[in-house]
């Protein structure tokens, strides 16, 4: 593997990365059914009730922060992709729902003191350097109320590594393609994503990377921001268990 590739992405390399091509495909692989049942595991996770206020960083196109907007939540989203929040706004209005989309950077963010409760969903975190992703962290407890929850939706990093993954997947949608080759790094903990796109006749590649964490590592950076209770869960809020395929996190500020 180059040093490139164990590189993290700049900021423009994930703006392009999340990107329309990006919505196209992730509408096959997370339908409607499993986007709701997802925002049900996040209502419980995070001990949600109509009027509490969320964050949803990295948002991407608003499939969890609208729903969470319809049941209820006064819902903030932040991303880097201007093309995925244009989307996420325009299913807002559909919806009927009113949700603060902002075009930013987790390393930085606008608000201080004001949510009951954030998450990164999906593996959102983890894109950057550790100095950085530890920033992310910090950033997020300072958009937090006093006793406001976290919750860090990752892959389960002892799971992979057992299971000798890579993994590779065909996604199709129409006469459309995507192909993704995905390999473990044990060396700097990263994950590498290779992407094959074939698209309106035309074939793109595209490179995506995230740091793994274990449960211990997240315990020690989520206390050092400030963060004095933290749980794991598997997959959707399930009991963790060492093979399991996710790993959720849940700290209180």
């Amino acid at each position: 593997m180059t040093d490139g590739m164990n590189s993290p992405l700049s900021l423009s390399e994930l703006e392009s990365y999340f990107s329309d091509d990006y919505f196209h495909f992730d509408e096959i692989i997370h339908p409607a059914e499993t986007s709701e049942r997802q925002v049900g595991a996040i209502w419980e996770l995070l001990s949600l009730a109509p009027g509490n206020s969320v964050l949803d960083l990295g948002c991407g196109y608003g499939r969890i922060a609208n729903r969470l907007a319809i049941k209820g939540a006064r819902v903030a989203g932040l991303d880097i992709s201007p093309a995925l929040l244009k989307k996420a706004k325009l299913d807002a209005a559909q919806s009927g729902v009113d949700v603060e989309y902002v075009l930013g950077d987790m390393r930085s963010l606008p608000w201080r003191d004001q949510f009951d409760a954030a998450f990164l969903w999906y593996t959102s975190f983890g894109c950057f350097d550790d100095a950085d992703n530890e920033r992310v962290l910090c950033e997020a407890a300072s958009s937090l109320r006093d006793g406001g929850r976290l919750l860090i939706d990752s892959t389960n990093p002892f799971a992979a590594l057992c299971h000798d993954w890579p993994v590779y997947r065909l996604v199709q949608r129409n006469d459309d393609l995507r192909f993704d080759v995905w390999e473990n790094d044990a060396l700097t903990g990263r994950r590498h994503c290779e992407k094959i796109l074939v698209r309106n006749g035309s074939v793109a590649r595209m490179h995506f990377s995230y740091r793994q964490y274990g449960f211990a590592e997240y315990d020690r950076m989520l206390r050092n921001v400030g963060f004095r209770a933290v749980e794991a869960y598997g997959e959707e809020g399930r009991a963790f268990t060492s093979y399991d395929p996710r790993l959720l996190v849940v700290a209180r500020k």
